[in-house]
């Protein structure tokens, strides 16, 4: 009996001996520090939750309402000081890399322009540049034409004018990317082409500063708009990008109407386009074209002070 019971005490110290090291083990997994690489996933994981709710959240927090009867309704929208654009997920909305008409200030029609007119060809597909809702599906003979307006969570507003047909509806819940119009020459239009505007709370942006056209790309990650000052490009791995082009913030409270052309009875002009190479001046293109300083500047809306970027298109005749 006494062996029994020796047998007895014998395994169950041999048994808690056993269980003891992987009580000890998992007791020191407790209070382990958390795995270097899981913490910088769930940081990840975090930062990007935090940034896709502050997208969703932007566009209803920008504007008051929806309004479908006209495409310019939020001049009196008051923004903040400063505003993060999201630019990533975009779609470049045509696929053409020649910029005809730029943003700004033209001359000849004593008035800004507020978009940049891409370079088409008559039933080239348009896409829609973010995920968003359409707001607007229209037609104005007297301005842009068949046009579609689209609100995105990023808070922009994009324009799509000139269209020679419609592809999408009022209402309609889109991914970027998706077919909303084909190219056209509709409403008070020179040519073919794809008036294109990007606008924030009824302030026009000039879309160079977000898209690259002959790149096929955005600029980068971010654009930060500011009420009072520059914009500023950011990019996810080089931090602030540079950008030359300043954008004008100006309060529109009407309707923008299409300046790019005169009379419907004014035959269209025939161009030809020069891309601005490193060192050259409104002059040396000029000169090179054999056409003089004032048509060029008259030919692309600018003035003889402009200043020039290489790779910037111009038109000339």
């Amino acid at each position: 009996m006494i062996k029994s019971f020796i047998k007895k005490t014998a395994a169950t110290l041999l048994l808690m001996a056993a269980v003891a090291p992987v009580a000890g083990q998992d007791l020191l997994a407790r209070q382990a520090p958390i795995d270097k690489k899981m913490r910088a996933v769930d940081s990840v994981s975090i930062q990007r939750l935090l940034e896709r709710e502050y997208v969703e959240d932007l566009s209803s927090s920008l504007y008051p309402d929806w309004e479908s009867d006209f495409i310019n309704r939020y001049g009196s929208v008051n923004l903040p000081q400063e505003v993060k654009i999201d630019l990533r997920g975009f779609c470049m909305p045509i696929n053409s890399r020649i910029v005809t008409s730029n943003y700004g200030y033209r001359k000849r029609f004593r008035r800004q322009h507020k978009g940049i007119d891409v370079n088409a060809y008559k039933g080239d597909t348009i896409r829609a540049a973010f995920d968003g809702k359409v707001r607007v599906v229209d037609n104005q003979p007297r301005g842009y034409g068949k046009v579609v307006v689209m609100r995105h969570p990023n808070g922009l507003e994009t324009v799509y004018g000139h269209l020679s047909k419609h592809l999408t509806e009022e209402g309609a819940e889109i991914k970027a990317g998706t077919p909303i119009g084909l190219a056209g020459n509709t409403g008070r239009s020179y040519g073919t082409h794809l008036h294109f505007e990007t606008r924030l709370g009824g302030q026009f942006i000039n879309p160079a500063l977000l898209f690259d056209f002959e790149a096929q790309d955005v600029k980068g990650d971010f654009y930060v708009w500011r009420k009072h000052g520059r914009g500023t490009i950011l990019d996810s791995h080089q931090g602030e990008v540079k950008d030359e082009l300043l954008a004008e913030n100006e309060l529109e409270e009407e309707e923008e109407v299409e300046e790019t052309t005169s009379t419907s009875n004014r035959r269209s002009p025939s161009f030809r386009f020069h891309k601005v190479r490193k060192g050259e001046t409104l002059s040396s293109i000029a000169r090179k074209h054999g056409i003089s300083l004032t048509k060029l500047c008259k030919a692309n809306g600018i003035t003889k002070r402009t200043k020039i970027r290489p790779g910037q298109i111009l038109k000339y005749s």
